[in-house]
């Protein structure tokens, strides 16, 4: 199924790898962006395509990414999308919104509240963020109506199982990011990785010879999501320098190559 064609607009962009995914991503830091995660075999994800494409003519200054979720598991499993259709707004790295379920007007809605006018000059007051982001403003799922589960998505672990506080999750968060200096958080193990994404970060640490630690979020949903909060960052791999968290892996290539990271470890 083909998501863009001659005649549908250029802010409509399929994804057709995580290399695309991210190369798109890193191109303007203040755009908004509308990722909208889909299979084809879903009639849900048909009907909310054609919203997408008249959201993307309406705002063309809001970037609409069209994501096949199986096809693309990397991508997916970095937002945990469990079920398509699910929609995630984001202004550069922060998560502005997510919508899980066939709900035109609640995307609708959350597009024109974090969208600004289009101006002609393309001048606005947002600033790029390499900070970590904000938790999601607000939350809608639909999907116990008209969503359709994503057969790739078999990580639904379990939740509480542990009778832990929201103070002692954070608690062992904390203590979890101060084990060594540089902490990876990743879904597997450098020599396993279940990721794109924790893959390229093991091999980006190996090239730059840095000692890290590491933890296999998947193994424990409480220090999962409570990652995610105390962080205020919606995906994984986390990188946390000095038990800080300083990004995901393109803010790591970045500091990279900017050498900002060499002086964290030198700190």
């Amino acid at each position: 199924m083909s998501q863009t064609n001659e005649a549908g607009p250029s802010n409509l962009v399929e994804v057709t790898s995580p290399e695309h995914f991210t190369e798109i991503m890193q191109q303007d830091l203040t755009r908004v962006s509308l990722l909208n995660f889909y299979a084809p075999w879903a009639e849900p994800c048909r009907q909310m395509n054609e919203v997408v494409r008249e959201i993307a003519i309406k705002y063309p200054q809001v970037l609409c990414l069209i994501i096949e979720a199986e096809s693309l598991p990397d991508v997916s499993e970095s937002f945990d999308i469990e079920a398509v259709p699910s929609f995630v707004l984001l202004r550069g790295h922060t998560l502005l919104s997510r919508i899980s379920g066939a709900n035109a007007s609640a995307l609708s809605a959350a597009v024109a509240t974090h969208v600004a006018p289009t101006r002609v000059n393309g001048t606005g007051s947002v600033s790029k963020t390499s900070a970590a982001p904000r938790a999601a403003a607000d939350t809608y799922d639909a999907s116990t109506r008209n969503g359709t589960a994503a057969t790739h998505a078999d990580d639904q672990d379990e939740e509480d199982v542990v009778p832990e506080t929201e103070e002692q999750i954070f608690a062992r968060c904390k203590k979890l990011m101060e084990q060594r200096k540089v902490m990876l958080f990743m879904k597997g193990d450098p020599d396993t990785p279940k990721c794109g994404f924790s893959q390229k970060t093991v091999n980006l640490f190996r090239q730059e010879k840095v000692e890290f630690g590491h933890y296999d979020i998947l193994k424990d949903e409480n220090v999962r999501q409570g990652l995610k909060k105390l962080n205020e960052w919606p995906t994984f791999p986390q990188i946390i320098v000095n038990g800080e968290l300083i990004g995901g892996l393109d803010i790591l290539k970045e500091s990279i190559e900017s050498g900002e990271f060499q002086e964290m470890l030198q700190g």
